[in-house]
C-alpha cells in the first residue's frame, strides 16, 4: 500500500513537470465525466415535511436527497477540516497535500496521509473505482479537475453528501443519520457528526452496528482533530467522547405504507411526494389499528381513514393493522377494497327523501312486512315495530322503512346521488334494485368517508385528497336535509365505555357478517372504520355497533381531546312536531299512493323532469300545471317562493349542478322535477 501511494505521488509529480500548462488544461477539458445526476430514494412526506416513507434506489441502496444547507454546520466543518482543509481553495487536486503525503511517507516509512481531496473522493465514488492503483489515482485527479471546472464547490460537496459510503447499503449522510440516529442530519451532536465523518474512510470496518470499538476509535480521532482546529472546544470534545456509539441500525420511517405505495404508483418518476397526512396522527391511528385486532384472532383486519371534511384533506390513512404478508393479508390496502356497506348508506337515502318532500324526521312511517316484486326485506333482528317516526327508523337502522323510501325515490336516484358525491359504486349485475338500500353494492372505505364528509359539509361534495388542491363538487342534498340527517345521527347513544360527546355516526354490518362499519363526523372531521377479513369470509358474530363503533370513538379521541359542535340548523329547517307538519308529511305514503295523482294534481310543467337548463342572470323560469293556488316553490327543499297566485315565477336557484324543484299547492299536494343547471 505504501509503495503504491509513493509511486502515485512520484508519478503525479513527474507528469505535472513533464507536460505543459496548455496540454494539461486540454487534457482536463477532454475528460469524459460519469453521470452527475444521481438517483435518490423516492420520498413520501407528511404535511409538515417530515418523512413518512422512503424507497431504496434501483440497486437496493438507501441514498436520500439532501442539500448542504440541510446538514449540521458542525458536521460540514469537521468533514472539511478532517478530509480536505483547503477544499474551498484548491481546484480539485491539492499539490500541498500530495507533497505532504510524499514527505510523511518517506520520513515515517509508512503512509500517514493519502493526499486525496474531497473532490477526488467524489470522482472515485462516481466511478466506483479503487483507491490504491496509480492509474486509478491519476483518473481520479483528472475527473476531480474536470469536476471543479464544471461544478461549484457546493455542488461537489453535495455529491459527496449523497455518495459517501456508510456501510452496508447506506450511501450519503442523510441515510446514515436516519439509520444510525433515527433523525435528520440538520442537527447533530458533536459525537454524531464526528462518527459520520469517520465511517466513510473505512465504511465496513467502522460500521458501529458491527464494529463499535473501531467506530469509537475513529470517532475519537475526528474529535481530536476538530478540537485542534478549533471546531470544538476541549469540553465539547470530552463530552462527545463519552456519548454512546449506536449499536444497531434503526428502521427507516414506514408510516402510511399503503398510501405511499399508491401515490408512488400513480405518479411514477416523481421523487418527492408531499401528502396532506399528519405524521403524528398517522402514527397514533396506526397504533390504534394494531390494538383493534389484538386478541381477535389472526385473520381479523381493520382499516381507518381520517379526514378534514371542510378541506377534503386526508389526515390519516391506515390500510391494515400491519403492512406484512400474514394471515390478515396486511399488504392489501383495505381502504381501497370493494366491500358491502351494510346499513351505512341509509343516511343518504333519508337525506334524499327529505329533499324530495317524501318525509321529515318527525314523519310517521310503517315498519311492517312488505313485498316488492318478489323482494321481501327483513329487519336485522326480524322484529317489526309498526308505525315509528322517521328519526327513530334511522337511529334503529330499520330496514323496512328505508326500503320503502328507496322504492319511492327509485334506486337509480340513489346511485346518481352517490356519483355526484364522487362514489363510483359497483352494482352486481349492473342493474340496481332495492337491495342497494341495505348494502347490495360495492364501495370502498375511502368512498364512504367521502360520502359522510359530504353530509357533514351541508350536502356539498368535496373529493377527498392526499395531494394538491381540491375543488368543491356538486350539491348532493340540501343544507336542511344534511343537517336533519346529522341531527338524527347525533342522537345515537355512544358504544359502552365511549365518551358521551354528540358524534353524528352510523354503523353497518354487511350480509353474512363479512363487513363491520362505523362512520362518524363532528363539526370539523370525519372518520371511517372498516373491520372484517381481507379475503371476504364471514366473521361470526361481528356487528358494526360492537366491533367498529368503539374503534371509531377511540380514533376521535386520538385525533383531538373534544369534539367540535355540529353547525346550527339552517334557517329554513322545520323544527316542529308531527302534528304541526303539513298534512302530506305527517305520514309517509307508499310509492303507489304518492304517485297516483289526481287529474287536477299539480305538476311541474317547466322545466320538465330530467331537463338541462341554462340560467339567465342566475335565475330560472318555472311553471306549474294543475293544482290549486296559492303555490309554494322549493329548490332542494328550501322555500324560494311562498303563497304565489300565479302559475309562473322566476327562482334564483344558484347552481350549477343538479337541483330538485318542488311545488306544493293549497291542498298540500306536491310535484317535483330534477333538473341540471348549467
Amino acid at each position: 500500500m505504501m509503495r503504491g501511494r509513493l509511486a502515485f505521488a512520484a508519478a503525479a509529480g513527474l507528469w505535472l513537470a513533464a507536460v505543459g500548462f496548455d496540454e494539461a488544461r486540454q487534457w482536463v477539458a477532454d475528460t469524459v465525466l460519469p453521470p452527475l445526476v444521481l438517483e435518490t430514494s423516492v420520498e413520501v412526506l407528511a404535511r409538515d415535511g417530515s418523512l413518512l416513507r422512503a424507497y431504496t434506489v434501483a440497486d437496493g441502496r438507501w441514498r436520500m436527497a439532501v442539500a448542504p444547507g440541510a446538514v449540521d454546520a458542525a458536521y460540514l466543518s469537521m468533514l472539511v477540516g478532517f478530509e480536505d482543509k483547503r477544499f474551498y481553495r484548491h481546484r480539485g487536486v491539492d499539490p500541498l497535500a500530495l507533497a505532504r503525503a510524499l514527505v510523511q511517507a518517506a520520513l515515517n516509512g509508512r503512509v500517514v496521509s493519502g493526499g486525496s481531496t474531497l473532490t477526488m473522493q467524489v470522482a472515485r465514488l462516481l466511478e466506483e473505482s479503487g483507491t490504491g492503483r496509480v492509474a486509478g489515482k491519476l483518473r481520479q485527479m483528472r475527473v476531480a479537475l474536470a469536476l471543479e471546472r464544471r461544478l461549484t464547490k457546493d455542488e461537489i460537496l453535495s455529491l459527496y453528501l449523497h455518495l459517501a459510503p456508510f456501510g452496508g447499503n447506506l450511501e450519503g449522510v442523510r441515510a446514515a443519520s436516519l439509520a444510525y440516529f433515527g433523525k435528520e442530519p440538520r442537527r447533530l451532536t458533536p459525537a454524531e457528526a464526528a462518527l459520520l465523518v469517520a465511517i466513510p474512510q473505512s465504511p465496513e470496518a467502522r460500521r458501529p452496528d458491527r464494529a463499535p470499538e473501531r467506530a469509537e476509535a475513529a470517532r475519537a480521532r475526528v474529535l481530536a482533530r476538530a478540537a485542534g482546529d478549533g471546531v470544538l472546544d476541549a469540553d465539547q470534545a470530552q463530552a462527545a467522547l463519552r456519548e454512546a456509539i449506536p449499536l444497531a441500525r434503526k428502521d427507516f420511517p414506514a408510516l402510511a405504507p399503503h398510501l405511499a405505495d399508491r401515490v408512488r404508483r400513480d405518479a411514477p418518476g416523481v421523487g418527492r411526494h408531499v401528502l396532506t397526512l399528519d405524521a403524528a396522527l398517522q402514527g397514533r391511528i396506526e397504533g390504534l389499528a394494531v390494538e383493534a385486532v389484538a386478541g381477535q384472532g389472526d385473520r381479523l383486519q381493520v382499516a381507518i381513514v381520517v379526514a378534514d371534511h371542510r378541506s377534503g384533506e386526508v389526515l390519516a390513512s391506515v390500510g391494515s393493522a400491519a403492512y406484512q404478508a400474514d394471515a390478515r393479508q396486511g399488504f392489501v390496502d383495505m381502504t381501497q377494497a370493494l366491500r358491502s356497506p351494510g346499513s351505512t348508506l341509509k343516511p343518504l337515502i333519508y337525506g334524499l327523501a327529505f329533499d324530495e318532500g317524501l318525509a321529515h324526521p318527525e314523519t310517521m312511517i310503517d315498519d311492517r312486512p312488505a313485498v316488492y316484486a318478489g323482494y321481501a326485506p327483513q329487519n336485522f333482528d326480524r322484529i317489526f315495530r309498526g308505525e315509528v317516526r322517521v328519526r327513530e327508523a334511522l337511529q334503529l337502522s330499520l330496514n323496512l322503512p328505508v326500503v320503502a323510501l328507496t322504492d319511492a325515490l327509485g334506486p337509480a336516484k340513489l346511485l346518481a346521488a352517490l356519483r355526484r358525491t364522487g362514489v363510483e359504486a359497483v352494482v352486481p349485475g349492473g342493474q340496481p334494485g332495492l337491495a342497494v338500500a341495505l348494502g347490495g353494492v360495492g364501495v370502498t372505505l375511502e368512498d364512504m368517508v367521502q360520502l359522510y364528509a359530504t353530509m357533514a359539509r351541508g350536502g356539498v361534495a368535496r373529493p377527498l385528497r392526499v395531494t394538491g388542491e381540491s375543488e368543491e363538487g356538486q350539491r348532493v342534498m340540501s343544507a336542511v336535509a344534511a343537517w336533519q340527517v346529522g341531527d338524527i345521527l347525533s342522537g345515537l347513544a355512544p358504544p359502552p365505555g365511549a365518551s358521551a360527546n354528540r358524534l353524528a355516526y352510523k354503523t353497518g354490518t354487511s350480509y353474512g357478517h363479512r363487513d363491520a362499519w362505523a362512520l362518524g363526523y363532528d363539526g370539523r372531521h370525519v372518520i371511517g372504520v372498516w373491520m372484517g377479513r381481507a379475503d371476504g369470509t364471514p366473521v361470526p358474530g361481528a356487528f358494526g355497533g360492537e366491533l367498529a363503533a368503539p374503534v371509531l370513538f377511540q380514533a376521535f379521541n386520538r385525533l383531538k381531546p373534544a369534539l367540535m359542535a355540529q353547525p346550527p340548523a339552517p334557517p329554513a329547517t322545520l323544527l316542529i312536531s308531527n302534528a304541526e307538519l303539513p298534512q302530506p308529511l305527517q305520514r309517509f305514503r307508499s310509492r303507489g299512493a304518492a304517485f297516483q295523482a289526481a287529474a287536477d294534481a299539480p305538476a311541474v310543467a317547466f322545466p320538465p323532469d330530467g331537463a338541462e337548463v341554462e340560467l339567465l342572470d342566475g335565475a330560472m323560469l318555472v311553471r306549474v300545471r294543475g293544482g290549486v293556488a296559492p303555490f309554494t316553490w322549493l329548490a332542494d327543499g328550501v322555500p324560494l317562493a311562498v303563497a304565489l297566485r300565479g302559475r309562473e315565477t322566476v327562482l334564483a336557484v344558484g347552481g350549477p349542478g343538479f337541483v330538485t324543484l318542488s311545488v306544493i299547492d293549497a291542498e298540500g299536494r306536491s310535484a317535483r322535477a330534477l333538473v341540471r343547471v348549467r
